[in-house]
């Protein structure tokens, strides 16, 4: 088996079923030989399980995708874990379910064959793409050192957003038109060769909400593999519908809202505890974290 696709899906049932749809027809395009790939969903406890109807459930088997129903909500990482280890693949795809692949050419199968020819990568992402036609700024970013948390914060990239200095968190002095390496990508889309995987144990599992996609890439990064940008596929983005965030922010409750820039920031304090904490100057991680929590008291404010 080239490629196994995994989908986590939390409460996005109707979401879930374009996407697996579009994920049908784009596994339709990748040749014979068994290379058409296997499709797994896992289920996290959903409120509204994704296949509780029978005629779902045989859908779905007749499409030879298998369906994993947790009894709880195991959070992205292990919910995701859980689903990587049924996958045969040689390649695995992290696909959120509030995403839907267009029609267009071999996406995947382009990006997989890149990625045979350059064994040294081990994450991929494609150019993903919000509603409104812009880019997930996330599926395309830098580490957050405490240099690019400064200009972040700041405001310093945005204002030189094309000086390499100044915006190395989300790297808009990149052209997003070329292939390009970068540091970091989204978890809504994320190739993994399973090698990579395999030695990095795959998703940390101290993350629950945001952040394991970061950890991973950053994982990767530190054992010598590189991460790299494919802008000639797309796919677009629900953005925050998976996270309970619908519409971008606007119709999702208040309760939703503070849990959500609770678990981003908290995200940002852990990854900074693990990675940072001891290879820069205690003051400066301090200074790091006390900007996050400002930034979060502002953020919060306006909620």
């Amino acid at each position: 088996m080239k490629l196994s696709i995994v989908i986590l899906n939390y409460n996005t049932a109707d979401l879930l079923v374009k996407c697996v749809d579009s994920v049908m027809g784009e596994r339709g395009k990748m040749g014979e030989k068994g290379e058409r790939g296997e499709i797994i969903v896992v289920d996290n406890g959903s409120t509204e399980p994704a296949f509780a109807s029978p005629n779902r459930r045989a859908s779905a088997r007749q499409a030879k995708i298998k369906y994993i129903y947790n009894e709880q909500n195991y959070g992205f990482a292990k919910g995701n874990n859980i689903g990587i280890k049924q996958t045969t693949g040689e390649y695995v795809l992290l696909l959120n379910p509030d995403t839907e692949i267009p029609e267009q050419g071999k996406g995947l199968s382009q990006l997989i064959d890149f990625m045979d020819k350059n064994p040294q990568i081990g994450i991929m992402t494609c150019r993903v793409e919000l509603l409104n036609g812009n880019l997930d700024d996330s599926c395309h970013r830098g580490f957050p050192t405490p240099w690019n948390a400064f200009c972040y914060f700041s405001g310093l990239s945005k204002v030189f957003s094309k000086n390499k200095l100044f915006a190395g968190y989300n790297l808009t002095y990149l052209n997003v038109k070329t292939i390009h390496e970068v540091d970091a990508v989204n978890g809504a889309f994320m190739l993994i060769r399973r090698k990579c995987g395999e030695e990095l144990n795959w998703l940390d599992e101290d993350y629950f909400w945001y952040g394991e996609d970061l950890d991973f890439c950053y994982r990767a990064k530190q054992k010598g593999w590189k991460v790299f940008f494919w802008p000639m596929m797309k796919i677009i983005h629900y953005k925050g519908v998976a996270s309970g965030i619908k519409g971008g922010d606007t119709t999702a409750s208040r309760e939703t809202k503070i849990k959500a820039t609770e678990a981003r920031f908290t995200v940002m304090k852990t990854f900074y505890d693990k990675h940072y904490k001891n290879k820069y100057p205690s003051w400066i991680v301090a200074a790091v974290l006390l900007s996050i929590e400002l930034k979060k008291k502002w953020e919060m404010a306006k909620i």
